[in-house]
């Protein structure tokens, strides 16, 4: 009996450790990118964990179209858009995102950024290093190549990994705006502008009740 007994706790020590691997993969393998979709056209936005953020240049108002990444592939979710500020928007979805935390540290000139996207072909991202120059005010950055004239990417997220890290301890500090191009006595110069950390505020003070909105919603084509 003893060994009948053992011989069954094993097994269900070896299905319990194959399930945590299993959703431990899972939660490795999704993104928090999302593709936004509304009358205007498309954008990128990110799902965080005060909720879904986009910069709303395709709408501010009306319904949206919203499809996650997990995964075993992608999810389409219906929401309507709620702005919140002159620069974003958010967006309810019945189902929770992977989601991703903010930074609400404003980075540093010469400070190394990553910019996570997805296009037709699948996710990319690509490297940034911070920039400054007295006649902007907010966070620029350089442009990544894959950034010139990718109108289709913006909203994209642009992220701090902590040193020693990599992008599954990335954090949110910004979303791509576009670029701009500032004259001076050497020359022409262009950088990413990027939505900060200072405008991301405004989607946590907007959702200051996160901790009471309605329960999520579990579905069996989500895992």
């Amino acid at each position: 009996m003893n060994a009948h007994r053992r011989s069954i706790q094993a097994l269900c020590a070896l299905l319990l450790a194959g399930l945590v691997t299993s959703c431990a993969g899972l939660r490795t393998l999704s993104d928090p990118t999302l593709l936004v979709e509304t009358n205007g056209g498309r954008e990128l936005g990110v799902a965080t964990d005060y909720g879904v953020v986009f910069l709303g240049r395709t709408a501010r108002s009306g319904p949206v179209r919203i499809t996650a990444w997990y995964g075993d592939g992608p999810s389409l979710e219906k929401a309507v858009i709620e702005p919140v500020g002159p620069e974003l928007c958010t967006a309810d979805t019945p189902i929770r995102l992977p989601d991703v935390v903010m930074d609400f540290r404003d980075p540093r000139a010469g400070e190394t950024l990553h910019v996570f996207g997805r296009d037709a072909t699948g996710a990319w991202s690509a490297t940034v290093t911070v920039a400054e120059d007295p006649r902007v005010l907010g966070l620029v950055t350089t442009i990544p190549d894959r950034l010139r004239d990718a109108p289709d990417q913006v909203g994209a997220g642009v992220y701090a990994i902590p040193e020693g890290g990599d992008k599954r301890t990335k954090k949110l500090v910004g979303l791509v705006a576009g670029t701009i191009r500032l004259r001076t006595t050497a020359g022409d110069r262009e950088y990413l502008a990027v939505v900060g950390p200072q405008e991301l505020w405004r989607l946590v003070t907007a959702r200051r009740d996160a901790g009471a909105r309605r329960p999520w919603i579990y579905r069996d084509d989500i895992l």
